[in-house]
Parts: structure tokens; sequence; C-alpha cells
């Protein structure tokens, strides 16, 4: 997020490609950080995990373009007062209200907590508030699936500064992707998104052969039995992902393969 000149951004949401664009333009100044504590919500009791993830996704930034010479980077219980915020934004929020948050509802249900929702992961709309607010943040580059965490945010600000008669607070805007369709990736699997919680993901880290594996184990279309059989590109990961991240000079061939497939003479394998 920018602060009139700045730019904030959590490692579990945004758009890569738009991080590495603003850091190189001189007037936003970015803060990029590792978020370890909320990863504590879903694996509180698998600590080693993400003493793990913290480096490896720093490694991942830097891998995909992130310089540390023009974004700040850190990790995000280094800085305590993050925690301090959410606490006093806590009060702001009722509990139906984090309930009816879309994207934490979908990923409620994603992870199968049932009954037994941590609390800490229930109020991370609430931290991520303030992750960004701390640094009086005006622009967050997002996946489209994060709209209702900008918007709970920018209530959490307007009923503070309301609260305290102040306009310390700034509202935030999100920054989304041009291509809708890369705001969540699904996963390999075709189901929800791409993480590698749920283990459906492709990695940075991922060597040749390990990416081989993954690609030809990629969700096709199940009816799709013989060669010759029409097949169906709606829900096929492998359109779907070459819809993302086709070149333009590559459109052409991509569409003379939709048609191929839908009409039948071309393998899963082929397209893969």
């Amino acid at each position: 997020m920018c602060i009139r000149d700045r730019l904030h951004i959590g490692h579990y949401v945004g758009s890569l490609q738009n991080r590495v664009h603003l850091q190189n333009e001189d007037k936003y100044r970015m803060f990029v950080f590792l978020a370890d504590q909320q990863a504590l919500t879903d694996h509180a009791k698998d600590p080693q995990t993400i003493v793990e993830s913290v480096g490896n996704v720093a490694l991942d930034y830097l891998a995909a373009g992130l310089d540390p010479e023009k974004s700040t980077i850190f990790i995000q219980s280094q800085i305590p007062e993050l925690a301090e915020l959410s606490m006093y934004y806590m009060n702001l929020v009722s509990l139906a209200r984090l309930e009816r948050n879309p994207t934490v509802k979908t990923e409620i249900a994603q992870k199968g907590f049932g009954e037994s929702i941590p609390t800490g992961f229930l109020v991370y709309p609430i931290a991520q508030a303030a992750d960004i607010t701390a640094f009086k943040a005006n622009l967050v580059p997002v996946g489209n699936d994060q709209k209702p965490m900008i918007e709970q945010t920018r209530e959490i600000v307007r009923n503070f500064n309301h609260a305290y008669n102040c306009d310390v607070l700034v509202e935030p805007e999100g920054i989304y992707p041009e291509n809708e369709a890369a705001g969540r990736l699904p996963g390999l699997d075709g189901n929800a998104k791409m993480s590698k919680s749920l283990g459906n993901g492709i990695y940075l880290a991922d060597d040749a052969d390990t990416l081989r594996k993954k690609v030809m184990s990629m969700y096709t279309d199940p009816n799709h039995i013989k060669v010759e059989d029409p097949g169906q590109i709606e829900g096929n990961m492998v359109f779907h992902y070459l819809d993302v991240f086709g070149r333009q000079e590559d459109q052409a061939d991509i569409q003379a393969m939709k048609d191929h497939y839908q009409a039948g003479g071309l393998g899963d394998v082929k397209t893969k």
C-alpha cells in the first residue's frame, strides 16, 4: 500500500507482478512483510513449519524480482506494535461482521475447521487491517479475492477515526490484477485456490522433474477419456493457466488448441 507515497503488502495477499512493478516507480515506498504471526492462525501447533517458511517466502520474493534496495522487507512478528494495534481494532468489529466476511467464510470451509475455528483465524482480517493502517498506506496490491478484506479495513478506519474524533488513519484502496483470472489461481486439482497449505500449487523452488510431475497431474476434463472425444475447456486447469500466463504472441496457438480439444482429437498429455 502507498501512504501517499508508500506501498504495503503482506505475503498472503496480492499480485506479485504488481508489487514488482510498483517498487520500480519512484513515487512509491513499498513495505513487504513476511506474515509469520498470521501463519500461526492455522499452524499454531506446527511452529517449525513457520520458521522454515519465513526464509522460503523471502527467497521466493527475491527470485520473483523484489529488490531489498527498493522495498522494505520485514518479518511481521518483529513489529510488536502491529499486534497491539490489532487489539484496539478488535473492540470496533463485531463477531457477526467477521463471520459475514466472504473470504474468511470460504477459507474456513476450505480448511475444514468445522466448529473448531481458531479465534486467531476468525479475527485475522482485523490483524490484516493493522498491518495495512500502521503504515498509513493508501494503496494495497491484492488479489481479487481480497476485496472483502480491503473493505473491512476501510470500515475499521472509518470507525476508529469517528470513535476517537480524529483522521489519523488512512482508508486504503486495493490495486487488483488487470487479468481477472489471475486474481486467485485455482489449484492443480481444480479446487479452491492454489495454496501451499492445500498441497495443490506450483512453487518457485520446484525443480524441473517436480514441475513436470505436477503439470502431468493437473486436473483437466474427467469425461475426456479417449483422445478422439470432444473435451471441455471450462474448469480445465491446463487451459485456465494458458489463459492467465500465455503470451500475447501465443494467443492464436492457444485458441487453436482450444478449438481442437473441443472438437476432439487432442489428448490431455499433449496439451500439458
